[in-house]
């Protein structure tokens, strides 16, 4: 019995061997998880069942079980490098096939999908005609490099402080924007048309003096430079005496009165026209000299792609020559409920099995699902003192069991000399 039951230990100590050299040798690979080989011990059946003197056979090997800890992440140069810190795997789809990886080490190929070393391509959720993220099944993910279209502005939030001490102009002094003393505060800002174009829209403020009640008021006019450099009074008249495009009432305490939004509107050259609206929310009217506290039109010129990001949700983030951002698609993460029972096909792939479980699909940060990391990869878990350590160990058995069918042999070669 002993050379059954110490061949079944070279065995698997030989198994052993091969686990940690595996190991070893994927100690530098991107998203390596190490393995472990889990043994069980073997007793032969016996008729008469189970006793207390019974003498098991061996050992064998039952099961190599990934061990799927979190591996360190360092950071890289490419933003297509993406780690994830938590649970979760990349869904990669290999043309049809999908499988599922912890190697986040991508490139954009020609036709600008975003593919592992493989040619996987990595899969996730798309982004609609309204820069929503869209619903539904994951597919393969796709950077658009189509220039950012111009949006007209159509809006336009000023915040400012008028100040309270100036002398207030008479009506009948006609306002004149060439010539400052018709005027008390002028702010200007750039906005666009259809086609992308700038203008710059230019506000003029008046200190009225008193309205009826306790309170000032202050007559807002304004003027339009084109694209083409030629100037547009905005209210109605072309000619002096310029008409206003609104009035704003402030009382004893400074507050401005509850107004809707002045509009303004022009048609640009060769481009529709254009109707914005000029907010003065919070505007204030205090002791203290004139401020643009804050200004902002949702306006902006087309833009060319010229680079690009993963958020921690796993978004894909463009950044166009405008200066805006745009959301570009967002990855998908998948989970198991047991993902010891993945299969290992190589080229840090998975696939599913029946004792894996289903895939659960979701995003990174949702669903117990890990937030992801650009710029960065995830480092092999494989801690390569206590592979050295454990190969020394399994080197030991195998030697022992060496021994013991050296021991069996001699008392076998014994019994033969017996005459």
């Amino acid at each position: 019995m002993a050379f059954q039951q110490g061949l079944s230990g070279l065995n698997a100590a030989s198994k052993s061997l091969e686990v940690i050299g595996n190991n070893v040798s994927n100690a530098g690979t991107v998203g390596f998880k190490q393995a472990q080989a889990q043994f069980a011990d073997v007793y032969a059946n016996s008729l008469a069942g189970g006793g207390g003197s019974q003498v098991g056979i061996g050992t064998k090997l039952v099961r190599v079980a990934q061990q799927f800890t979190q591996g360190n992440i360092s950071g890289t140069n490419n933003p297509l490098d993406i780690a994830i810190n938590g649970k979760g795997f990349f869904r990669m789809n290999n043309a049809g096939d999908i499988t599922y990886s912890r190697n986040g080490q991508f490139i954009l190929n020609k036709d600008g999908f975003i593919e592992n070393a493989s040619g996987a391509l990595l899969t996730g959720y798309p982004v609609g005609p309204n820069g929503v993220v869209s619903a539904g099944a994951p597919i393969p993910l796709e950077i658009n490099a189509a220039d950012l279209s111009p949006t007209p502005t159509g809006t336009y939030d000023l915040v400012l402080n008028l100040d309270s001490r100036v002398t207030a102009i008479p009506v009948a002094t006609a306002f004149d924007p060439n010539n400052p003393g018709t005027y008390h505060k002028s702010v200007p800002v750039p906005v666009y048309d259809s086609l992308g174009n700038s203008h710059l829209l230019q506000t003029y403020y008046v200190n009225r003096g008193p309205v009826p009640g306790p309170g000032n008021s202050w007559d807002v006019y304004g003027q339009v430079t084109l694209s083409d450099g030629t100037t547009q009074m905005l209210g109605g008249a072309a000619v002096p005496p310029y008409a206003t495009i609104g009035t704003l009432a402030f009382s004893n305490a400074g507050v401005m009165t509850p107004a809707a939004p002045l509009v303004v509107n022009f048609t640009p050259p060769g481009a529709a026209a254009m109707a914005i609206n000029v907010s003065h929310a919070s505007t204030t009217q205090f002791g203290s000299a004139m401020s643009v506290n804050s200004q902002a039109q949702n306006g902006y010129t087309s833009g060319s792609l010229t680079g690009f990001s993963v958020a921690a949700d796993g978004k894909f983030i463009g950044r166009y020559s405008n200066g805006k951002a745009n959301v570009l698609g967002q990855l998908a993460l998948v989970n198991f409920a047991n993902p010891n029972g993945l299969q290992a096909m190589g080229d840090n792939a998975f696939t599913e099995t029946s004792l894996s479980g289903v895939p659960l699909i979701g995003t990174p940060g949702s669903s117990g699902m890990g937030a992801v990391q650009s710029s960065a990869v995830e480092e092999s878990n494989v801690d390569l003192t206590e592979e050295l350590v454990n190969m020394i160990t399994a080197q030991r058995i195998y030697q022992a069991n060496a021994q013991t069918i050296k021991t069996e042999d001699q008392i076998m070669q014994t019994l033969v000399n017996l005459r």
